[in-house]
């Protein structure tokens, strides 16, 4: 072996004599550490090339740090080398090679890293199985079945369920929809875990389990804005619970948090969901003095707030404002001013979008199809429609399928709606049969209009009592009687009930 060459390290990186009486592995290491610690470590890869040079061969010591050195500059080939030289790798090597690949987020060789420490004998501690965990809820491995696994290796293993443990057991438990078993880990915690919390109000809500995530928030003794927008989130999603949002939204700022852009965002979507636009406009006032108004999120969410509270106008104020727009803020436009009653402007926009060479999605053009349908322009439907697949290589949905049906049966052209169905590449969905039978009511066409019941009633015979309903009007229009008695009887036999219609205003300025 080459002598090692001290003068080609140690002189050149420090400029005192501090290491000139220890040995070249101390000094070696030294050097690194200093490295290491640096905001700009990647200085340090010399070292490395002198080692190389010199045919000088470091110990565990300096490896580990040559690792971590080779990790923190980002060079994970160089990291694996330094790992895949080491005669027998340590759990400390493993951990650290393992926690730099899901740091890259290179989810497969991290879960494979995993795989060969299980095989080389050496035991994971709770550390490598967080990451094990962390790796698997971003990957498409079956979580549920991964989660049960750690958990078993936890207990058999008598691995300490420390903090960090049992949070990302709780995250992915709760990822995975598992929430009994989520709670059973989250019950475990010694120490109160405000981050632990906020998963699983998170998770409770995704499944419409209000109460179970309002009982984890008011236990919560030490609340962040994190967990107050858990629940304002998970509030905003539905007008039985949209209310609350808003008062969750207040109690947050009693307590002390500002909101960012998270609260605003989650606040704006429950005025939507609740038409509240005077509340909405509030927010909005907050917004323009908190300095995040400038933000595409922002933007997008108050022009949709207003366009679903009747402001198309305010919709258009703010849209014209922003600086910069995606396609979420274009189709939220264009979507309201269809639902508003405007489809020349919505089409308008349509078109200068694309002239901004901003890519339409499904919704987009969803928001183009109901425009055209609404102001009866056929052709320009059929334009749009077919734009979807030659100009942006988009298969249709059913939901495109439907609006195209709905067009047609607008128009009154009913035995071409009728046959574009037929002729559909995929089996037609109960959306589609009910638009048709919907324009048949409109127009009185008694034959299509019971093609069409049949055809829904074999898909969803008990989830659609208004095809029931329509059927009988348009035979009732038709004066088929006998027929409207048959329809009646049957879903009386199948106790299906006819839903009590209702409408409501805001009469908040009511004299």
């Amino acid at each position: 072996m080459r002598i090692f060459r001290l003068s080609s390290v140690a002189p050149r990186i420090f400029q005192s004599n501090h290491y000139a009486t220890l040995s070249p592995a101390a000094t070696i290491a030294g050097a690194l550490q200093e490295h290491i610690n640096s905001p700009s470590p990647n200085s340090g890869k010399k070292i490395h090339a002198d080692i190389i040079k010199t045919g000088f061969r470091p110990n565990l010591n300096i490896s580990i740090k040559l690792l971590i050195l080779h990790l923190k500059c980002g060079c994970m080939t160089y990291a694996r080398q330094v790992f895949d030289e080491l005669p027998k790798p340590t759990l400390s090597a493993y951990n650290y090679m393992i926690s730099g690949y899901l740091k890259q987020g290179l989810v497969k060789q991290c879960l494979l890293l995993v795989q060969r420490m299980a095989f080389s004998g050496e035991k994971a501690d709770g550390y490598t199985l967080s990451m094990v965990l962390k790796a698997s809820s971003s990957s498409s491995t079956s979580l549920g079945s991964l989660c049960r696994l750690v958990h078993a290796r936890i207990i058999k293993g008598h691995v300490e369920l420390d903090n960090v443990l049992v949070t990302a057991l709780v995250d992915a438990y709760v990822k995975s929809g598992k929430l009994e078993c989520a709670r059973t880990v989250f019950e475990t915690m010694k120490d109160e875990s405000v981050v632990c919390s906020t998963s699983m109000i998170s998770g409770y809500m995704n499944q419409g389990l209000v109460e179970d995530a309002e009982e984890i928030f008011d236990k919560t003794r030490v609340k962040d804005i994190v967990v107050y927008n858990a629940m304002v989130e998970g509030l905003s999603r539905t007008g039985e619970t949209a209310k609350r949002a808003v008062e969750m939204y207040v109690s947050m700022q009693r307590a002390g948090f500002h909101p960012n852009i998270s609260s605003f965002a989650s606040v704006i979507g429950a005025c939507s969901v609740l038409t509240a636009r005077e509340v909405g406009m509030q927010v909005h006032g907050q917004v323009m003095k908190s300095g995040v108004y400038e933000h595409i999120k922002m933007g997008s969410s108050l022009l949709d707030m207003y366009a679903k509270c009747g402001g198309i106008d305010d919709a258009r104020r703010v849209f014209d404002q922003m600086q910069e727009r995606n396609v979420f803020s274009w189709t939220s436009m264009i979507d309201g001013y269809g639902k508003n009653g405007n489809p020349e402007e919505a089409l308008e926009l349509f078109a200068k979008m694309k002239e901004v060479n901003i890519a339409p999605n499904y919704v987009t053009f969803l928001g183009a199809l109901s425009a055209c349908s609404h102001s009866g322009l056929v052709e320009k439907g059929y334009e749009v429609f077919e734009s979807m697949q030659r100009d942006y290589s988009m298969r249709p949905k059913m939901e495109h399928y439907a609006c195209m049906v709905d067009l047609m049966g607008r128009a009154g052209d009913l035995s071409k709606a009728f046959e574009f169905v037929r002729a559909m590449p995929e089996r037609p969905n109960s959306d589609v049969w009910a638009a048709l039978l919907s324009s048949c009511r409109l127009h009185g066409n008694v034959d299509i209009a019971s093609a069409a019941a049949s055809e829904l009633f074999k898909l969803n015979a008990d989830k659609r009592p208004g095809a029931y309903i329509a059927l009988s009007n348009v035979l009732a229009s038709a004066g088929k009687w006998e027929k409207v008695s048959e329809i009646r009887d049957v879903m009386k036999a199948r106790k299906i009930p006819k839903n009590i219609g209702r409408s409501w205003i805001s009469a908040d300025k009511a004299q």
